[in-house]
């Protein structure tokens, strides 16, 4: 049976079923559209299933032209799951969030996967995408399968492929970033191969879907220490006086052994913030306590309090309470360029500020519209840019360093920024770095 799912994948005559139709399922149905596959994108969202249908992006870096593209090429959008029974493969991209006690919340995936189990039948490959912790596949998604009746490795196929998009990011494509596959089983491992390797130019085999998992995890936690190191030395530098902006740049001209990591107001996107809690709540079931990762998430989670004591301490030095006062805080989304929102530590500092009694507006190109999030709720719209209004705020909280703001204009005519990105380098009597 896999020789012929194989061919199937290989020949393009199969039918991808992409099951989230997100910020990583949409490049991905894009992706295997323009190969010539047929692709059904599920959704639970029927609003998101009828834009989509009618040609209309909701992810601001892709066109509506590009869904179309995708329609005209053989693209459609469905919540009706019996019809993953039509899928040979079925690719799940749904999110794996932290519940309000930060352990892994995957409720995405199991309800998902309990919603086509009914209607699994011989010839499928099942793929999922979702960053989780070691061992996902296995505990939770295999016995599931398995209940369908279905022989996993000789029926039905089973991998896992961690997703590695970067909205915003012009270098990458969903195709030229390499794509690590692992399989339950070595037959499970050559389908993922076949159903990868035809719209990634470059897949790395694993010799487990636990290798896999624990592979996107590394890559994520990877960043979230060293992100954590230097907000740390940002904290240290700028009680002695140091730009720390100006070190990291010294720093980045050794030709070896250093790689440049850039403080901010704390983690955003749907895997840096997460992953490490992944790891740990994991390693608690083997006995051990993961010190070294779980402090530098607590320091990365302490940074939006660190910008908004910034900002109390430069309203108190002229004469102002943040109760009261009028704050506006540029960029919310989780990093420049982008309208991506998930976890955006701007979003923790707009609450801070509005806990504090302060009146809280946001200026974002990105995002017209504060959006609908599972826990966070403000009924505002962004605000235009003009030299009249930057002067009417008492502060201007910098937290995202889009490329569409006038950086000057802010500078000559906010009464005071505090700059949470580094973007103004040099000393400027209004500006105080965060």
């Amino acid at each position: 049976m896999s020789t012929a799912l194989i061919e199937k994948l290989k020949s393009r005559d199969a039918t991808i079923g992409i099951l989230g139709m997100g910020y990583v399922g949409q490049p991905l149905a894009l992706r295997y559209a323009q190969l010539g596959y047929k692709v059904i994108g599920f959704d639970v969202d029927q609003e998101k299933i009828d834009s989509l249908n009618a040609g209309h992006s909701q992810i601001e870096h892709i066109s509506d032209a590009d869904i179309l593209a995708a329609n005209d090429a053989g693209l459609e959008c469905s919540s009706d799951f019996s019809r993953t029974a039509e899928a040979d493969a079925l690719i799940l991209c749904v999110p794996t969030p932290l519940n309000k006690y930060r352990e892994p919340d995957l409720s995405f995936v199991t309800d998902t996967t309990e919603s086509f189990v009914p209607y699994l039948r011989v010839g499928q490959v099942i793929s999922l995408e979702s960053t989780t912790y070691p061992g996902t596949t296995e505990e939770e998604l295999l016995p599931r399968v398995n209940s369908s009746g279905l022989k996993v490795g000789e029926e039905i196929f089973l991998v896992y492929s961690p997703e590695r998009e970067d909205p915003g990011n012009a270098n990458f494509s969903t195709n030229t970033i390499p794509k690590v596959v692992g399989g339950h089983s070595s037959a499970c491992l050559e389908v993922g191969k076949a159903l990868y390797g035809q719209a990634i130019d470059r897949v790395v085999p694993v010799s487990s879907t636990k290798a896999a998992e624990m592979t996107k995890l590394l890559e994520n936690i990877h960043r979230a220490v060293n992100i954590g190191l230097v907000n740390e030395m940002k904290i240290v530098a700028d009680r002695m006086g140091i730009d720390i902006f100006e070190v990291i740049d010294a720093a980045a001209t050794k030709p070896f052994g250093f790689t440049a990591y850039y403080p901010g107001p704390g983690l955003g996107g749907h895997c840096i913030p997460i992953d490490p809690f992944y790891l740990t709540w994991k390693a608690r079931e083997y006995g051990l306590h993961t010190r070294f990762i779980e402090l530098s998430g607590e320091i990365n989670r302490s940074m939006p309090e660190y910008v908004v004591n910034k900002l109390t301490k430069a309203l108190n030095e002229r004469r102002k309470s943040v109760h009261g006062s009028r704050v506006l805080v540029l960029g919310i989304a989780y990093k420049k360029n982008v309208d991506d929102m998930r976890e955006s530590p701007s979003v923790e500092v707009m609450e801070l500020l509005r806990d504090s009694g302060a009146n809280v507006a946001y200026s974002d190109p990105h995002v017209p519209n504060f959006p609908k999030m599972r826990e966070h709720s403000f009924d505002l719209s962004s605000v235009e840019l003009t030299p009249e209004i930057l002067a009417s705020y008492d502060a201007i909280v910098l937290t995202t360093d889009h490329e569409k703001f006038d950086y000057e204009m802010i500078r000559n005519n906010a009464q005071v920024i505090i700059d949470s990105r580094g973007v103004y380098r040099a000393p400027e009597e209004n500006v105080v770095k965060a």
